[in-house]
């Protein structure tokens, strides 16, 4: 059982929040009790997570909105600060993505993806920075992947929105370094992730999308979501050991990762057979609309609940100590040996 560290709660906004890691999120920050505010597009994703704060006993609120709006954000974060009072901390999460090669994809698939993607975390955060900067006070987590970094084949959409979100990211972090200001950004650069997306990604592959294993679960990434809301301070955390392999290989070797991803990347994101007909794009409308889908995608069996490589990035100082602590050990054992 987690213990609580603060007195009070907070008012926290969610993007997203119908599905996968932001579905998680809601139940995540539903057991602090903290009041809610849900954005989403699909009504019956919203009813069904709204009831489930409320059965942990947290007051929730729902916004059917579009991201890519920025005046649905911002009537969103008014109407959060109305019924909740200031806003606390904001998660972006909501995306949208198109599975197929970068020839297959239209100009208008491409901009939307963006749109909803990119421009979805920039009018989200303009909307918050409005009320939080004047007060110095808030925090908002930026829902990331290891594809921040690392582009992966059949992705390019996606890909393009998610290295977009980095550098605007480490761009306004600093701003806010400069300015002194008490508000905090942080970023969450999650590995595969077992979510619906995969049957409302839109889908030109052979046979159905899926995530590149290892796979994990969404309550993994929500606790890592959750643990950045209470410790800002750091620019990002890693979650799953093949985030951290990933971002390591591109740093030292990208060149050799392209060709490996070459090799590897377009079988691994699809499973043999053909896709499913009940398999619905949610690009331009919202695949829960009319029926919840919840958290989990349909790779519950293969899914990893538990990371080593997440406690590791809540504890670079720990680990430091530690290896400072063993560093010494060794050289006065050494000492003594001579």
């Amino acid at each position: 059982m987690r213990i609580r560290t603060r007195s009070k709660p907070r008012t926290v906004v969610i993007t997203g929040a119908t599905a996968g890691v932001g579905r998680a999120c809601v139940r995540a920050f539903a057991t602090d009790g903290d009041r809610l505010v849900l954005i989403a597009r699909g009504i019956a994703g919203l009813r069904a997570a709204s009831a489930e704060a409320e059965a942990a006993g947290s007051p929730v609120r729902t916004v059917l909105a579009d991201v890519s709006d920025p005046e649905a954000c911002e009537a969103a974060a008014a109407r959060a600060e109305a019924e909740f009072g200031p806003i606390d901390v904001w998660v972006n999460d909501a995306f949208v993505s198109v599975f197929a090669p970068f020839t297959e994809i239209s100009a208008e698939e491409f901009r939307r993806v963006t749109e909803v993607t990119y421009l979805g975390y920039v009018n989200a955060t303009r909307a918050a920075l409005r009320r939080m900067l004047p007060r110095d006070h808030g925090t908002i987590v930026q829902v990331g992947s290891a594809i921040a970094y690392r582009g992966i084949p059949l992705q390019t959409a996606y890909s393009g929105a998610k290295h977009a979100i980095q550098g605007w990211h480490e761009a306004l972090r600093c701003e806010l370094l400069a300015s002194g200001s008490g508000v905090r950004v942080t970023m969450v650069q999650l590995p595969a992730v077992n979510t619906p997306q995969f049957d409302w990604v839109l889908n030109r592959l052979r046979g159905r999308a899926r995530p590149v294993p290892p796979v994990h679960q969404p309550e993994l990434a929500a606790r890592a979501v959750r643990y950045a809301a209470d410790h800002p301070g750091r620019r990002e955390y890693w979650v799953g050991g093949s985030t951290a392999a990933t971002l390591i290989a591109n740093a030292l070797a990208p060149g050799l990762l392209d060709r490996y991803l070459a090799r590897t990347g377009i079988d691994s994101q699809q499973d043999h057979g053909p896709r499913h007909p009940e398999d619905h794009a949610n690009l331009w409308t919202p695949s829960d609309a009319s029926q919840d889908h919840g958290a989990h995608g349909r790779f519950d069996e293969e899914a990893h609940e538990r990371s080593a490589q997440l406690w590791a990035s809540q504890h670079h100082g720990l680990l430091a100590t530690g290896g400072a602590v063993l560093a010494g050990a060794a050289a006065r054992a050494l000492a003594r040996g001579r």
